[in-house]
């Protein structure tokens, strides 16, 4: 399984980059039979179902639940959540609190251990109270997990005060 990681404050031409680039590059891996993984989100998350999708990859969408139940999203994520679950061939409930940001960053290493490789779109920059990307590069690389970086010319994330929660 491949799982794309990464900022979730890009802007919109950002995403369109990054979405022709994570096309190609999961083409190749939909030929080898690989499977890609995200977590549910606006932004990142779908600009992968799409690439995917026009690669001719399966898709997995993890959803939060708890005690077995599919848990409520954040109200941004919900027409994300609407895209993604079309554009998968499999959703996967994972047990986590998409309000509580530790939670998440917990879901995302248990994810991670269980693939072979990681896509992050990620611009080098160190991990802070609301992004975790380069943490879970770490995370990725110290299991000897392989990682692709991401950051295609061009691309630029919004500024902290031009994100919506």
């Amino acid at each position: 399984m491949i799982a794309v990681v990464g900022h979730g404050d890009l802007t919109t031409e950002a995403l369109a980059l990054l979405e022709s680039e994570l096309r190609s590059r999961l083409a190749a891996f939909a030929k080898a039979g690989r499977v890609g993984l995200v977590r549910v989100g606006q932004g990142l998350p779908v600009a992968v179902g799409r690439a995917a999708r026009a690669a001719g990859m399966a898709l997995v969408t993890v959803l939060p639940s708890k005690a077995g139940l599919p848990a409520l999203l954040r109200t941004p994520d919900h027409k994300a959540a609407g895209e993604l679950l079309m554009l998968s061939q499999q959703v996967r409930l994972v047990d986590f609190d998409p309000a509580d940001h530790d939670s998440c960053v917990r879901a995302d290493e248990s994810l991670l251990r269980a693939c072979a490789r990681v896509l992050a779109v990620w611009d080098g920059s160190p991990p802070n109270a609301r992004d975790v990307t380069a943490h879970l590069v770490a995370f990725a690389r110290a299991r000897g997990i392989e990682v692709d970086v991401l950051w295609p010319v061009g691309a630029v994330r919004t500024s902290p005060q031009d994100v919506r929660s």
